[in-house]
């Protein structure tokens, strides 16, 4: 007995060491491709990173913290929120910007959150089918040519996509061991995501939803969401009051009207005439235009608005802020199809997972299909598909994993079946067995 056990001990510590030669190797693939994107290219730099720039400058220099269109905002407003500009002020601030350069910096601090997301997305699939899937997901994860270009970018893609599949494992995690504290850990979690990206407030709502729907415990879920809540509500607190107080009126996440305005031009044809835009307000432009759009124009604007932003929000993998030489981390002739297998792989995961709601995975589907409809209100733009990205792939991940073993499972049975066939006609027939 002892020699069985022994051996079965052997064979899983075995097993484990090769999980984690694995992960590692895994995890310095990604660390090395990172790095070497980064030292080795000349990185453009976008309007929005030098609007970015400018607000900083103004907050350490002038105490203001207000965000303005290619220039110092001069006065203080809510228009982003202070999760992204807050890390670069902190770097600013650390290495002495006014004589280094702090942009290579804070692609230095993305990378340590990309490298942390790719981890997390293993710790996720693994929770969610087994390790062979977790080593999927991050495997993927290290290598998808978009996680690796936007590291390089001085924008909020990296930081809120690791936030968020942050926020996904603590929900996950803390529901699994019926912890509290995990609970209330996560609220911080997606507390931080909306105050890098402020659209991710409402899945705070849709998560414990489905928690209570999988374990019809009143009690359980009432506790979850009032400790979840509180850590939401800790994290997001300075930037309410701070807002209520300079502005005298509740502000949760941030006052920009562009993206919404925006988006209401089909096909980004932003001299279409349809409404005369003299003296107006962005919002009331955008509300005429949606009057008269799906009014005057209702194929254009119902197209446009359903399958129109989601082929320009999805169609492509995003890009970064760009960079000279051109650096594919994979062949350029694998770009487009391996973007579009990880779409297509995790789509069909994703509605799985919605109509197996019992299923832990079905959490990340119901936020990528929320935030995709939510952002079907907005501009598209390929950098809103970046933090959907990383719950695809894991969604895929654990959906092949699911196949592969309903395959096994299958061919396991059948040869069973056979055996048993064997053995019920040699009792039948001793003779024919001989």
């Amino acid at each position: 007995m002892s020699y069985f056990s022994d051996t079965a001990q052997a064979e899983l510590n075995k097993k484990k060491r090769l999980i984690f030669l694995l992960l590692a190797a895994v995890l310095l693939l990604g660390a090395w491709l990172r790095i070497d994107f980064n030292v080795s290219v000349d990185h453009k730099v976008s309007q929005d990173t030098k609007n970015y720039d400018m607000m900083v400058r103004q907050l350490l220099e002038k105490g203001v913290y207000g965000y303005e269109y290619k220039k110092p905002s001069g006065e203080p407003n809510a228009r982003v929120t202070p999760g992204f500009p807050i890390l670069m002020a902190a770097v600013y601030k650390m290495v002495d910007y006014k004589v280094n350069d702090p942009y290579p910096y804070i692609r230095f601090a993305n990378v340590f959150m990309s490298l942390t997301m790719v981890y997390l997305m293993y710790l996720i699939g693994s929770m969610l089918s087994n390790r062979w899937g977790g080593l999927a997901a991050a495997f993927v994860g290290a290598i998808y040519p978009a996680f690796v270009w936007t590291t390089g970018a001085i924008l909020t893609e990296t930081m809120a996509a690791c936030f968020l599949v942050l926020y996904v494992y603590l929900l996950l995690l803390g529901f699994r061991k019926n912890s509290s504290w995990l609970m209330a850990a996560s609220g911080v979690a997606l507390g931080i995501t909306v105050l890098t990206r402020t659209e991710f407030l409402p899945i705070f709502i849709l998560m414990h939803i489905l928690i209570l729907l999988w374990s019809r415990d009143w009690k359980k879920s009432l506790r979850f969401v009032i400790v979840a809540g509180l850590g939401l509500a800790i994290t997001l607190s300075p930037w309410v009051i701070r807002n209520f107080v300079t502005f005298d009126k509740l502000i949760v996440s941030s006052t920009q009207v562009n993206p919404f305005a925006a988006g209401t031009y089909p096909n980004k044809n932003y001299d279409d005439g349809l409404v005369d835009r003299k003296d107006k307000t962005q919002m009331e432009v955008a509300k005429e235009r949606l009057r008269i759009g799906f009014t005057e124009h209702t194929w254009t604007f119902v197209k446009w608005y359903t399958v129109g932003k989601i082929q320009y929000t999805y169609g492509r993998p995003f890009g970064g802020s760009g960079h000279t030489p051109w650096y594919p981390v994979i062949p350029n002739v694998l770009k487009m199809p391996f973007h579009l297998a990880i779409m297509a792989v995790g789509f069909v995961a994703m509605l799985y997972m919605l109509f197996r709601w019992r299923h832990q995975a079905s959490a990340l589907a119901l936020i990528v299909a929320s935030m995709s409809t939510l952002r079907l209100l907005f501009i598209p733009e390929t950098r809103y598909n970046f933090t959907a990205m990383p719950l695809l792939i894991v969604m895929g991940s654990v959906f092949a994993v699911i196949v592969v073993q309903a395959v096994v499972n299958r061919g396991n049975k059948r040869e069973t079946d056979k055996i048993k066939h064997k053995e019920e006609t040699a009792n039948e027939n001793p003779a024919a067995a001989h």
